[in-house]
């Protein structure tokens, strides 16, 4: 793969990366409500999430998610149903008001393991991302193309992602934002909790409509 193609594919998954979505809510939810540790953990699993569909794309499941619909939808279901999770979970926090405590390391340890489940599953749980590669490498990757060149673009789109919501991360427990961003942690959280269900919801109406 020339150098030239190399950076096409890496400026489109910036682009990908840095498109608002429920993955970006779960990086916020885990920066401003646990630690700045917890984000990079969600951030860290949620690029490994993406590593890992780019290689299995390139592998042949974005093409059975294409034509077999039946396998797409319940894929899609269990994602729409784990938002709903996540929408739970964010709402009853957000109604007890519960704070991250910085002196327990069995809660920090806790956390950060938690953060790192959602991240990965909110994008293990989301066969978009697959058919968002498949268009992608079917303009770069031919049936000749070695290993070596795979799992190139599989860890460029992995570290890209992991690197963009480390540096959200970073950002959102910065001294200057955090404060602001733990006093009004409630309604944050209600607000990515609405947002987790608006996704699930428009997941689930895409499958039905169909």
């Amino acid at each position: 793969m020339s150098f030239a193609a190399w950076l096409s594919v890496a400026t489109i998954c910036v682009l990908g990366a840095m498109t608002p979505g429920p993955s970006l809510a779960v990086v916020l939810r885990y920066s401003v409500g646990h630690s700045r540790q917890a984000g990079f953990a969600c951030a860290l699993a949620h690029g490994l999430g993406i590593g890992f569909y780019a290689v299995i794309t390139m592998t042949g499941l974005g093409i059975l998610f294409q034509t077999v619909p039946v396998f797409h939808n319940a894929v899609s279901i269990l994602g729409a149903l784990y938002l709903i999770w996540l929408a739970i979970k964010a709402w009853r926090g957000a109604k007890a008001g519960a704070k991250f405590d910085v002196d327990s390391a069995g809660k920090v340890s806790g956390s950060i393991l938690q953060a790192a489940r959602d991240g990965f599953m909110i994008a293990f749980l989301n066969p978009k991302i697959a058919l968002f590669f498949l268009a992608l490498f079917s303009q770069f990757v031919s049936p000749e193309f070695e290993w070596g060149g795979k799992f190139l673009l599989a860890f460029t789109a992995a570290v890209i992602d992991g690197a963009w919501y480390c540096l959200v991360a970073v950002g959102l427990s910065h001294g200057a934002v955090l404060p602001w961003l733990r006093d009004h942690a409630a309604w944050i959280e209600r607000i990515i909790a609405v947002l987790f269900v608006l996704v699930a919801l428009r997941v689930l109406w895409g499958v039905v409509a169909a």
